[in-house]
């Protein structure tokens, strides 16, 4: 089957957002001194809940508060968390964040080829905009053939929903495209929509169960930063994924460590 489209996850797959979106919610709680301030390993436990604003929520209800105290701190959720959307595109566009490795290199190799891209996120679409402007530039946006974010689905992420979404604007199948993803939360999303799903986890990920992922990789390499034991090991071209050997495991050339699985999806 010939692969027709990457979908790509944003927070943590792109580029390692987590602990930029991490020091916006800390300015916003310093602003309006709440007194709170996420350190990374509390914070890593926090990004189980999918959605800045439900993360929020989930952690207000933690607190040992009165029950008035908990309801206003509630009602702030929606203003605290645009406003900590507002200090992380700040921090995006001053230059805090770079692509991870490899991501450049194999959507470019990928559009050479006549593969589409498009992208299935939790977070909002002002915030996608604003990592791909801050690094692919002004055109960045504008690679991808559909973007679907968190805010246009009923349920996001570990739903499936996000992903349904943005292979209904490509007018594809789960089987012509290939999903990436960092976080247990994405995997269940992607395989849950039948998506073969490479992983590349982070420090924020790297402690949950990814064996699920039809390929897990630290990232996904470039010439100037190889994968260690590859190839070898999973690849078989090159210490870094090319879009040739992804296209062959795709129609059966090459296997992957595994397809979707049907317990991942209920």
């Amino acid at each position: 089957m010939t692969l027709e489209a990457l979908i790509f996850d944003v927070d943590g797959t792109l580029a390692d957002t987590e602990d930029v979106h991490r020091r916006a919610f800390n300015l916003v709680f310093e602003r309006h001194r709440l007194g709170w301030v996420w350190q990374p390993p509390q914070y890593r436990e926090l990004l189980s809940v999918a959605g800045g604003k439900e993360r929020l929520a989930w952690f207000i209800d933690t607190l040992p508060v009165s029950g008035a105290e908990r309801v206003h701190l509630r009602r702030l959720v929606p203003a605290l968390h645009a406003e900590k959307n507002r200090c992380y595109r700040h921090l995006v566009m001053s230059g805090a964040l770079r692509l991870r490795p490899g991501i450049e290199r194999l959507m470019t190799e990928a559009r050479e080829a006549g593969c589409r891209l498009a992208i299935a996120t939790t977070t909002s679409a002002v915030n996608v905009e604003a990592l791909l402007q801050a690094t692919l530039g002004s055109a960045g946006p504008a690679m991808f053939s559909a973007i679907a974010c968190g805010d246009e689905v009923r349920i996001k992420k570990p739903s499936p929903y996000v992903y349904h979404l943005a292979l209904r604007r490509l007018g594809l199948r789960a089987h012509q495209a290939v999903a990436f993803e960092d976080s247990l939360n994405g995997l269940r999303s992607a395989v849950g929509a039948g998506l073969r799903t490479i992983v590349t986890p982070t420090y924020w990920s790297r402690h949950e169960d990814l064996s699920a992922a039809s390929l897990e990789l630290p990232h996904l390499g470039d010439p100037h930063l190889p994968i260690g034991g590859e190839p070898g090991h999973q690849l078989e071209n090159a210490p870094w994924l090319g879009f040739a050997e992804l296209a062959r495991r795709m129609d059966g050339r090459t296997a992957f460590a595994r397809d979707p699985v049907d317990e991942l999806q209920s």
